[in-house]
């Protein structure tokens, strides 16, 4: 079963104070300042262990009194002291973004959709996707199922992040193939393997990315919780 506490562990490395050391994927970035994720029966957070402990202290009494909410597009109730206390406090003076979107949990049955491979070499991609380096796929973002055409990947879904008991999904698709229906496929085919490997498919995306809406709804995925987060 998908809950925030299981989405916060898959998305980021906790140290044993509970404090966010890294996103959890190959080359492992700070991650957020902040983050808060949220269903209508829970929530959970984290805070990045650079910021400071009087800081820390006051964001977690405020996340403590943040309601559980079934009203997914809505902003935490504490949003604007969050953003304050962080404000006064970044790296170089750097300025406080914020990100809003859904998590989704995939429908008990999925549909083995056809012709999609595993990719386990990386140099295979090298001609539709930028980024991939020798490696990586082994590192963290296995597996990876892709829709190919003249014998290269032209739409893949791979671990965007991955734990011991949950991945979260990345899609992308070349951009002349887009529109094509190959997202939902390798989505599903993705979510299948993990599956199968004993973990659990998550996916999330923000509000503004409708490409990914879309694949979450042509997948029947269901919205249990939203994700809300400040960066530096």
């Amino acid at each position: 079963m998908s809950t925030p506490d299981l989405h916060l562990k898959t998305l980021f490395v906790l140290n044993g104070d509970g404090r966010i050391t890294s996103a959890r994927e190959p080359g492992m970035n700070r991650g957020p300042l902040f983050s808060l994720i949220r269903s209508a029966d829970s929530c959970a957070w984290a805070i990045r262990d650079d910021v400071p402990e009087e800081i820390a202290v006051e964001i977690d009494r405020l996340a403590r009194a943040e309601p559980p909410t079934s009203a997914a597009r809505d902003a935490p109730m504490h949003a604007q002291r969050y953003i304050s206390l962080l404000g006064g406090w970044t790296h170089s003076g750097a300025t406080v973004r914020q990100s809003a979107g859904a998590a989704f949990e995939f429908p008990d049955t999925i549909a083995p959709p056809a012709e999609v491979i595993v990719v386990d070499d990386e140099s295979l991609l090298n001609r539709n996707f930028r980024g991939w380096v020798a490696g990586e796929i082994a590192a963290g973002r296995s597996p990876v199922m892709a829709v190919f055409e003249d014998r290269s990947p032209v739409s893949i879904c791979f671990c965007a992040r991955s734990a011991e008991v949950a991945a979260e999904a990345g899609v992308e698709t070349a951009e002349p193939f887009r529109g094509r229906g190959f997202a939902p496929r390798v989505t599903a085919a993705w979510a299948l393997a993990i599956r199968e490997s004993g973990r659990i498919p998550l996916y999330s995306t923000s509000w503004t990315n409708s490409a990914s809406l879309a694949v979450a709804r042509k997948l029947g995925l269901r919205v249990y919780a939203t994700g809300w987060s400040l960066s530096d």
